[in-house]
């Protein structure tokens, strides 16, 4: 999975060629092809892998580190898509050339938007510890707003048309209003 992410974020969905993938995770075409049946099966597990290595990455602690509070937690999470590591990185990326490519492919669409909506579902769980008294409708909204400011600033960044301490800053400032607007 590492290295279908790795060729997806290199040369997108569309540039996806098996022989590549097999060539970069060391195994032949018909293993590929035998655990993924197809390129959608591919792509659907490349999907899984992202969305796991994202929780992974936003959520890990040090195990002597003092917990968080719902908004250390919530900041955390968000904040953390900003690390100038080739992990975050290459998960960004290929995230978003996934999403590019949904808009072609239906059946990628329809695996993306449960994805997206997962992620929305968990910041507006995170958003309700911090701000317990609003409803559910509010929570989701202010979350959409979030995750899709989040990646918007993401692929500015990537793309070197925004510096990462000035996405981060943005991102803690979308926050910081989200909350704000949430209090009523």
């Amino acid at each position: 999975m590492e290295a279908a992410a790795r060729v997806i974020a290199r040369r997108g969905v569309r540039g996806l060629r098996v022989e590549e993938l097999a060539a970069e995770a060391g195994v032949s075409t018909a293993l590929i092809y035998y655990h993924f049946k197809d390129r959608a099966g591919i792509l659907r597990s490349t999907l899984e892998f992202i969305n796991d290595r994202a929780e992974r990455y936003t959520t890990e602690r040090e195990p002597d580190a003092p917990p968080l509070d719902a908004r250390g937690e919530l900041e955390q999470t968000l904040l953390l898509e900003f690390q100038d590591t080739p992990e975050v990185r290459e998960n960004s990326t290929a995230w978003g050339e996934l999403r590019a490519s949904a808009v072609f492919d239906p059946d990628l669409r329809e695996d993306l938007a449960r994805a997206t909506l997962v992620w929305v579902q968990e910041v507006a769980e995170l958003l309700g510890r911090v701000r317990p008294m609003n409803g559910a409708a509010a929570l989701a909204a202010s979350a959409e707003r979030l995750t899709a400011l989040l990646e918007g600033l993401s692929v500015r960044w990537l793309s070197g048309s925004l510096p990462l301490e000035h996405a981060r800053e943005l991102m803690a400032g979308a926050i910081e209003g989200e909350l704000e607007r949430l209090r009523g």
